[in-house]
């Protein structure tokens, strides 16, 4: 969504469960889903825990699903998701992706901006949950740093791009939040459409 600026901290959030989660996640669990990889040019150097999913086909008539990593983080992601969203959205939306994504040692997610029609109603926020000082989140042409033990929002309408040079991997919780008002909005695009 563009929220008029490339990055919005959200401030301080408690993600110490979700981060001793994701950390014990073994290698089957990283490759388990591969979808992303697979379908996005610009992920292919990424790995994923899939928790909740839509690949946005049929918009606005969109089915979301509870992937593989549901049963192994929904305990102590959902909880984390709504305090964020209850202390920054509007109530009555819905989350329509959200997962662990781990970029490796050397990898690039080259420039790009967030196409579907989802990506333009849903509030995309981060969660760090390793990073270091390597890393280059670039948005908009200018560098950010995202520092763990706080939660973003990030502009996916303004172009951006990771690159990991560190000798750890990245790994960020992603969650993208639809508020009501466009939730509203795909409703009425879908009876218009029938």
């Amino acid at each position: 969504m563009d929220i008029g600026v490339a990055l919005r901290d959200l401030g301080q959030v408690d993600s110490t469960a979700l981060i001793e989660r994701v950390l014990g996640f073994d290698e089957q669990a990283w490759v388990e889903n591969s979808y992303r990889q697979k379908q996005y040019d610009v992920h292919t150097l990424t790995e994923s825990v899939v928790m909740i999913f839509t690949d946005g086909k049929g918009w606005p008539n969109i089915e979301v699903s509870k992937e593989s990593g549901w049963d192994l983080l929904a305990d102590v992601a959902m909880p984390l998701m709504h305090k964020i969203i209850e202390r920054h959205y509007p109530p009555g939306g819905t989350i329509i992706r959200a997962m662990a994504a781990k970029l490796l040692v050397g990898g690039v997610i080259k420039p790009h901006v967030d196409a579907h029609p989802s990506f333009h109603v849903g509030h995309r926020i981060h969660i760090p949950i390793t990073t270091n000082s390597r890393v280059r989140f670039m948005i908009d042409g200018k560098p950010n740093r995202l520092a763990v033990g706080n939660a973003y929002e990030i502009n996916n309408q303004k172009q951006h791009s990771v690159m990991n040079k560190g000798k750890e991997d990245r790994i960020t919780f992603i969650f993208d939040y639809v508020p009501p008002e466009q939730l509203q909005r795909m409703q009425q695009m879908q009876q218009a459409s029938q």
